[in-house]
């Protein structure tokens, strides 16, 4: 068989395998440095097969892919298929895999063709970060941070036993219209008021009605697909280290083909598109009003939307799996534990992580750090020349150096930035800015109520809970 026959694409059978196009073989790895299919009998490579991508702006209606359509719940996580070399039936359980050898012939079988149990996606990208590289951004990443490091999890700490795993996500294409109008604020004039202990500065500030009204395009919004990772508040699980590490380059997702799982595990998405629309609609809803902000330049002191409508006219639905490599670490913290993660994203060396706390370590050094903080504080308002109205600072300096610390070790505000980070395209976009009045003296340096940068579908693990409880242990 040539190579010019199918082109270089893989051979699928009936029952969802893939078979070498040049000698018909079902050993096929994936080559991890040119991201090409391998037979391991002839040692051919092949192109996988893409993904035609269609983006946002051809969109209408709501197009939902074979792998994300609805999980059928009496499916089936058994799976029998039939061996095409010898006759042989094998049994995958696809909560572990889809893919398993003929124990007769050694045939490769592989589950390709779409399950209604969310085992198999429409789509997959491959592993593009070696394992030896995780290991050296693991390792750095926690090197970094050994200082207040729990002492069992310095002894206990290896990077020999990181995974790489393909996690489930949805890749979302939007098309839409937004309308914003509101009241915007600018600074014309400081100056200060009163004498002595009663001065102070206020303000001269401009006010516009402000509006905008545009076209938009979103390109590849992305999403966890699995209930556990969507709760990024489980204080149990450090999960919203896993949604940090996001964007990934989904522009070079491909077909799916489970040969690419070989060597790695993956996990099922458990959530249908009914389950994420409304964190989508927010989501979209959020890049689209803060795109506006690059028009707000002059507003300094913020602008407060009072009316918005943003109205979807397409949306389409992608099941994708994506690689990560995964060190996770469990604390023990009395009769509760702690699961902490460091994960890399696997094209892109995106890293981040959460490391168990020393805390009696971290809470003897902020005290320390308070003392000498409460001396100079002391030292300045005592002192004929100061000339600051912030010398309070110095007195919460030991707070402040623990919240740090807390912050740079466990990284509980760490989220993916997808306001920013998502892919789109603004069009026919018309503005209105209109000056209404001056008011004089304002004394706040900020508008209030400014809402210009609400993100309505932030997920974060941070929570002053956390804190309350750190201190009372």
């Amino acid at each position: 068989m040539g190579e010019s026959i199918n082109k270089g694409r893989t051979i699928a059978s009936d029952d969802g395998q893939n078979k070498c196009p040049k000698c018909g073989a079902t050993d096929i790895s994936v080559n991890p440095k040119t991201g090409k299919l391998r037979c391991n009998f002839c040692r051919f490579e092949f192109e996988p097969d893409l993904v035609e991508d269609k983006g946002p702006e051809d969109l209408e209606g709501t197009s939902i892919g074979a792998g994300a359509s609805k999980i059928e719940e009496d499916a089936q996580d058994m799976v029998t298929l039939k061996c095409q070399s010898c006759g042989a039936e094998v049994v995958i359980d696809t909560t572990s895999s889809t893919q398993a050898r003929c124990h007769w012939c050694r045939n490769t079988l592989s589950i390709n063709n779409q399950i209604a149990n969310g085992a198999v996606p429409d789509v997959i990208l491959p592993f593009k970060v070696t394992k030896e590289e995780a290991r050296d951004r693991i390792a750095s990443f926690v090197g970094r941070r050994k200082f207040f490091a729990h002492p069992r999890f310095r002894r206990e700490f290896t990077t020999e036993n990181i995974s790489g795993v393909y996690l489930p996500y949805m890749i979302v294409d939007m098309k839409g219209h937004m309308e914003l109008s509101g009241v915007g604020e600018v600074t014309v004039g400081e100056y200060n008021v009163g004498s002595d202990d009663k001065k102070r500065i206020v303000y001269d500030v401009d006010v516009y009605n402000v509006s905008r009204s545009f076209d938009i395009d979103i390109d590849d919004l992305t999403i966890e697909s699995s209930s556990d990772k969507l709760d990024v508040s489980n204080r149990t699980k450090t999960n919203n280290i896993i949604n940090s590490i996001m964007p990934f380059d989904t522009d070079n997702v491909v077909k799916y083909n489970s040969n690419y799982l070989k060597g790695f595990t993956s996990e099922k998405r458990d959530t249908n598109v009914e389950d994420l629309k409304d964190l989508s609609n927010i989501q979209a809803s959020d890049i689209a009003r803060y795109s506006t902000n690059s028009t707000l330049n002059k507003y300094d002191r913020g602008v407060r939307w009072d009316k918005e409508s943003f109205n979807i006219s397409g949306q389409s639905w992608t099941a994708a799996y994506l690689p990560v490599w995964l060190y996770s670490y469990m604390e023990t913290k009395g009769s509760q534990k702690v699961l902490h993660y460091v994960a890399v994203n696997a094209r892109t060396k995106e890293t981040m992580g959460s490391v168990p706390i020393n805390m009696g370590r971290l809470v003897f050094m902020s005290a320390i750090v308070e003392i000498f903080g409460i001396l100079i504080g002391f030292i300045l308002s005592m002192s004929q020349t100061r000339d600051s109205d912030y010398t309070w600072i110095f007195y919460l300096l030991g707070f402040i150096y623990f919240m740090v610390m807390y912050m740079r070790y466990r990284n509980s505000n760490a989220r993916h930035t997808y306001e920013r980070e998502t892919k789109f395209e603004i069009k026919n976009m018309q503005t209105s800015d209109q000056k209404i009045r001056t008011m004089h003296g304002v004394e706040s340096s900020s508008m209030s109520e400014a809402n210009n940068k609400l993100l309505r579908g932030k997920k974060s693990a941070f929570n002053l809970d956390d804190f309350r409880d750190i201190i009372g242990k």
